[in-house]
């Protein structure tokens, strides 16, 4: 009866850890009051983000990290972390029993990082390539999905001076990079700042 007591103490203190690393992981997800540039870590970031959609993916892929030496980047992390979730969330999508998501960062040049992430999925059909960042527009069955993910990552990349490209093979997957300037040009910033205020 003691060391059940014990045992079920031990279970129990381990839950309470995972809570509190995901609550910590939702609070620097959503980074809360924080709609300020800033200097970020990407790695960061998208560890966070993986925490919060791992439901998604884990029955799923396997997910392997090829992270590169990058340096922080001046952002909406915030934002950069919602582009994160849509593009990880869709990679789930796309893997219809078992397949792999890649995740590889790296330093384009000295101006530049470039975000990638990849998947074994279905692919998406050439027709379809052209018009994926379109508002509402999804290839999903009705209630999957509402065709605003990709035009929303792409609005936020375009907002941060940055740009977003997809590769794609039917039957072997798809692989998508954002490329982010390390320091957006300053009309971003500014803009960006006159329509917050």
């Amino acid at each position: 009866m003691k060391e059940d007591i014990f045992s079920l103490l031990g279970e129990s203190k381990d839950g309470l850890g995972r809570v509190r690393k995901i609550v910590q992981d939702l609070k620097s997800f959503s980074r809360v009051g924080e709609q300020e540039w800033q200097e970020a870590d990407l790695h960061q970031g998208l560890d966070s983000t993986l925490n919060i959609v791992w439901n998604e993916l884990k029955y799923k892929c396997k997910v392997v990290k090829e992270y590169g030496d990058i340096p922080h980047v001046y952002c909406l992390i915030s934002q950069i972390n919602q582009v994160f979730m849509n593009l990880l969330v869709n990679a789930s999508h796309a893997i219809e029993t078992q397949g792999t998501i890649t995740i590889r960062t790296r330093q384009t040049d000295e101006n530049w990082v470039c975000v990638e992430v990849g998947d074994t999925g279905k692919g998406i059909a050439p027709e379809h390539i052209t018009r994926i960042f379109e508002p509402f527009f999804t290839t999903k069955p009705v209630g999957m999905g509402t065709g605003l993910g990709l035009s929303l990552s792409y609005g936020i990349v375009q907002r941060h001076g940055g740009r977003i490209e997809v590769d794609s093979q039917i039957g072997i997957g798809s692989n998508f990079r954002l490329l982010l300037p390390i320091r957006p040009p300053a009309d971003h910033i500014k803009q960006d700042s006159e329509i917050s205020s």
